[in-house]
């Protein structure tokens, strides 16, 4: 029910709405990807997926969906429900949230996050998720990255590392037991093209298993709904192109 209801409701907002003065400020993307990777996991790896997605803001209380398509199995694969607050004090900005992930392969599960980010050199960040469902623990997220103009565009690099704390959905170590220790790390690259009011963006990312986590990427990857023969490598690199929009 819940995905199909969030299905609806971006459908809505992409094709009708319309801003008007006094609205909340919105914006609508879609990226076009080889697979679908998700913390280290490969989920989606048969064949191209398209990622919608829209959120509406206003007074910093933002509400997003995000779903993710098959185009081999003409399927609707997972669809999130974000809701989030976030704010600044000084060069530290911050964001509090609540994410329901639906999805046609698994057990629906709820996470709540705390995101931190520092206006410095690099631009450091750290996001703590608690899965306080299927999951029943914690995953943290450390963050790094730089935006250069070139030539009138702007080129994105950034460089991740996940640490699970026994966190039940990103999978079990080689005795089949919850684990607290490295996951996961990932390198991406973008530039972002303005195309009228549509920016355009190309994308490369390279995310890679770490201590513990190559068991239980390996395994969750051997057992999700897209599997193929290359998608229990835990080491993926994939790219697209994304196109997004501000109303």
């Amino acid at each position: 029910m819940v995905r199909k209801l969030a299905k609806l409701i971006l459908v809505a907002i992409m094709l009708f709405m319309v801003p008007k003065p006094g609205m909340a400020g919105g914006s609508a993307s879609v990226d076009v990807m080889s697979n679908y990777v998700w913390r280290g996991q490969n989920l989606v790896n048969d064949g191209v997926v398209i990622q919608p997605a829209v959120g509406l803001e206003k007074d910093n209380i933002a509400i997003g969906f995000w779903a993710n398509y098959s185009t081999d199995s003409g399927e609707n694969t997972e669809t999130d429900l974000t809701v989030s607050y976030s704010g600044s004090a000084d060069k530290l900005s911050y964001e509090i949230g609540y994410i329901h992930y639906a999805l046609i392969n698994s057990v629906d599960t709820q996470e709540i996050y705390l995101s931190l980010a520092y206006d410095t050199i690099l631009s450091p960040s750290v996001t703590i998720y608690y899965d306080f469902d299927e999951g029943d623990g914690a995953f943290v997220v450390v963050g790094a990255g730089h935006s250069m103009d070139v030539s009138g565009y702007t080129v994105n690099c950034g460089a991740s590392v996940g640490i699970n704390f026994d966190d039940e959905v990103m999978g079990y170590d080689d005795k089949g037991d919850t684990f607290t220790g490295l996951y996961y790390g990932e390198l991406n690259l973008s530039m972002d093209i303005p195309w009228g009011e549509i920016t355009v963006s190309p994308k490369l990312a390279y995310s890679f298993a770490l201590g513990d986590g190559e068991d239980a990427i390996r395994a969750v990857n051997e057992n999700t709904y897209m599997a193929t023969s290359s998608g229990t490598e835990t080491d993926v690199l994939y790219g697209g192109v994304g196109f997004s929009m501000e109303f």
